[in-house]
Order: structure tokens, then C-alpha cells, then sequence
């Protein structure tokens, strides 16, 4: 079996939240318990860090990894979905997971789990554990699906979990208010087990205490003013710091919140949560140096091979892309595009068909050329209909059968000091990234 036959009988026979959305999703662990038991529970053999949360869950943990990494530790990092290839969703330092691992996985284990009827993220995780065991990690950073309470990484028992926020998302699946939706997130708060919040809202924040004081488990609020990393701190009027470790006194504090490699206004927020966790990583015992911490922020694109967060790919024209595709991810990105500096900027957007998109349109710059496409998945939402709903809206633009071929007009009409944006979902990125060279900033095809 090929790597490509491989993907491809996962996708036909464990088909994907990513490709198919709710259809893919299964509730409960009966099938990742049994999957774990088969290999001999390989997530035992190793220290996990688990990362929740709407938004923001993505960079914490690849961020996270890159700490880790630059401090030492050989690092499992497992996150979804994935842009460009499968193999993004599994890496060790760095490193995605080889393709003739996956190929071997699914032939030599298929007979023992096609009769459970797996999802594909039910038989991702299996892999991602057992490959990391493999690898002999010393810690995996381990992201969660869907949800968090009955997604299917809940079977670990990690040092750490961090929630990074909540907002409105999968409502059909993980409840219609942000209490419903936190309820689900606080479900990875183990016994005894630190875990941080990012950021809360006067929703979520009962929710959250609730569950740590009947899990017996620190709760640390990242954004709580009298965390010492928030910014609003007396004892840090600009810039977070990670406090002095008790009992270690060897260990100093950091002076300032490092240079970020990954750009846009959220990060600061993000950075404030990853902090926050190191901190507690350091009471734990980890051995993070403050040029580690550094080494990790500055560097966390180049060590995990994280994609698609405000990532510029092209200059004059400047072109940035993000993944935000959700509530709380989108409105961050029409702030930061409310705020560039442009002769004219030139939005390419594209969504998927299962989100109420009509706020998101109100809320998109009007000063903006648009191109509006639809991502290559039958999840698309038809750039027709896309078209219609933003005239609606008062946004003027032209409509494109393809990622490939918005992009491609958006360039062509493109000044150097022009500014564009390319989003809205995870597939319109993904489209794009795979069809962009960035090394020459030249679209290909154009």
C-alpha cells in the first residue's frame, strides 16, 4: 500500500470532519478506548500537554512545541487539520510523520479496525499516539479536535491543559451559547492537573471554576488583571513576564514578553496564555531556560512548520493569509485588516457552506476590493451564492469559480503598495498555499 492509497482509504472509509463536517462526527470514546487498548495505551509512555480552546489553539500549541524543542526535548506534536499534506497533523521536532509509517499503519492494523467503523480523527489519534511511542518523545503537545470533553484525545492524562478561549463554533455539535460550548471545552480539566485559560468572558469563566474546584485542579486566568501576565499588572505596565518560580530561585525571570514570529494582534493575546503555561511547565520541572522560551517565539514557524497564521507569503504587493474561519478568528482578522496602511486592499475570501457568514460580511472593511471564490471541497459555499450575500452587505468585488483564479485577478490588478488578504476558511488557504510560490512571490499560473 501507498502513502496515497493509504489517505485515500482513510478518507473513504473513516471520513473526515475536515472534508464532510458533522456528518464525520462521532460522539464518545467506546472507539478510541478500544484503539487504545489495541496498541497497548502508547500515550502512557510519554508526558502530554493538552491544548483546547475555539481560537488561538493552533499556534499555542505549535509555540509550545517549539519551547520544548528548543529547550531539549524530543516533542510529539499532533494538530489538526491539516493545510497542504496529511502528514503536517503529526510531527516530531519538527519533522512531519514519514509517509511509508502512515502506509504500513493502515495496512498491517485495517483488519483490526474496520469493524469498529472508526472517524478518520478516531484513527488519526491511534496513529499519532502510537508514532510518538515509536519515536520515543519525551513530551507530545497534544492539540484537541472538536469540543473537548468526548473528542477523542481525552483519553490522555497530561501534566498541563490549556484552554485557550471560547466563542461560537460547531454549535449544532457542541451547544448554541458560549456556556454550553465552555462545558465541553472544560471537559479536558483532569484531577489535580494545573490548567489555564487564555481568555474568558462573564459566560465562561463560572463554567471553567466550576469544573476545576470538582476536579480539585489549579486554575490559572491568563487574562485576569491580577495574573502576572497581564499586561494591565501594576508590576508589568507594558509587557507580560513569567514570575519567579518558587523554591527555584536559579531560575530567572523572563525580562520581556520575546520577539513573535507570528504576526497579527491575537498572537499578543495567545502570548499571554503560553506564559502562562510555561510557567506552570517550570513548577512541574520542566527544564526551560529563558533562551529557550525566546528561541520558541521568535522561531516557532521555522521548528514546527506552522502555516497559515497571518503568514505573509509576498511583498509589493504585501500578501498575507490566515486560517481564521470561525466567529471569534474572523472578527480578529477584519480588525487587524480595519487597521493596514494601503493604496487599495484587495480581500480574496472564501468560506464553506455549514456557518452563518452574514455577520462576518457586515462586519468586512467597505473600503476593499473583493474576490470572491469557493475552496475546492464539496463543503464549498458556492461563490455565486457567496457573491449575492456580499452585495447584500454593500461589498463590491467580482466572483471566481477558484481560489486559484481570485488570487490570480486580485494580483494582476494589484499596485506594489497594495495590500492583500487571503481567507475565510481553512480551504481557501490551503488552495492557495498549494498553488503559491513564495520564494518568487509569483502566483503560478498568472
Amino acid at each position: 500500500m501507498t502513502y496515497q492509497d493509504a489517505i485515500d482509504y482513510l478518507y473513504r472509509c473513516a471520513p473526515a470532519f475536515h472534508n464532510i463536517g458533522a456528518g464525520a462526527y462521532k460522539e464518545g470514546l467506546a472507539n478510541t478506548l478500544a484503539l487504545d487498548e489495541h496498541f497497548g495505551h502508547p500515550h502512557r509512555q510519554y508526558r502530554t500537554i493538552h491544548v483546547g480552546g475555539t481560537n488561538g489553539k493552533g499556534s499555542c500549541s505549535h509555540t509550545l512545541a517549539a519551547i520544548l524543542q528548543s529547550a531539549g526535548y524530543r516533542v510529539g506534536l499532533y494538530t489538526s487539520p491539516h493545510l497542504l499534506d496529511f502528514s503536517e497533523r503529526i510531527r516530531v521536532n519538527g519533522k512531519p510523520i514519514p509517509h511509508d509509517y502512515v502506509a504500513d499503519f493502515v495496512e498491517h492494523e485495517r483488519a483490526f479496525f474496520e469493524p469498529l467503523h472508526p472517524s478518520f480523527f478516531e484513527v488519526t489519534t491511534a496513529l499519532a499516539f502510537r508514532y510518538f511511542a515509536d519515536e520515543r518523545v519525551d513530551v507530545a503537545v497534544v492539540e484537541v479536535g472538536l469540543g473537548g470533553r468526548l473528542d477523542c484525545t481525552n483519553i490522555i492524562q497530561p501534566d498541563l491543559s490549556v484552554i485557550t478561549n471560547i466563542s461560537l463554533e460547531h454549535t449544532a455539535l457542541l451547544g448554541d451559547t458560549l456556556e454550553k460550548i465552555a462545558f465541553e471545552k472544560a471537559g479536558i480539566i483532569k484531577p489535580s492537573t494545573p490548567v489555564v485559560i487564555g481568555e474568558t468572558h462573564p459566560e465562561t469563566r463560572p463554567v471553567f471554576e466550576a469544573k476545576a474546584r470538582q476536579q480539585h485542579s489549579p486554575i490559572i486566568f491568563a487574562d485576569s488583571p491580577l495574573s502576572p501576565h497581564h499586561p494591565e499588572n501594576p508590576a508589568n505596565p507594558e509587557i507580560p513576564e513569567i514570575p519567579e518560580i518558587p523554591d527555584n530561585p536559579e531560575i530567572p525571570e523572563i525580562p520581556a514578553l520575546p520577539v513573535l514570529q507570528l504576526k497579527g494582534p491575537y498572537q499578543q493575546k495567545n502570548a499571554h496564555t503560553i506564559l502562562c503555561a510555561v510557567s506552570q511547565l517550570r513548577r512541574l520541572g520542566y527544564a526551560l531556560s529563558d533562551d529557550s522560551i525566546r528561541e520558541g517565539f521568535a522561531h516557532v514557524c521555522d521548528l514546527t512548520g506552522l502555516m497559515g497564521r497571518w503568514q505573509q507569503v509576498g511583498e509589493h504587493p504585501t500578501v498575507i493569509c490566515d486560517i481564521g474561519h470561525n466567529a471569534g478568528g474572523l472578527q480578529d482578522n477584519i480588525r487587524q485588516l480595519k487597521q493596514q496602511s494601503c493604496r487599495t486592499l484587495r480581500i480574496v475570501l472564501g468560506f464553506v457552506d455549514d456557518k452563518d457568514i452574514r455577520p462576518v460580511l457586515n462586519a468586512m472593511p467597505h473600503n476593499a476590493t473583493y474576490y470572491l471564490s469557493q475552496p475546492s471541497t464539496h463543503r464549498a459555499l458556492k461563490s455565486h451564492t457567496l457573491y449575492a450575500l456580499a452585495r447584500c452587505y454593500g461589498q463590491k468585488g467580482r466572483e471566481f469559480k477558484s481560489v486559484g483564479e481570485a488570487f490570480a485577478a486580485a494580483k494582476k490588478d494589484a499596485a506594489p503598495d497594495d495590500f492583500i488578504f487571503v481567507g475565510g476558511s481553512n480551504f481557501v488557504v490551503a488552495d492557495f498555499l498549494q498553488s503559491y510560490d513564495s520564494k518568487v512571490t509569483s502566483f503560478v499560473g498568472s
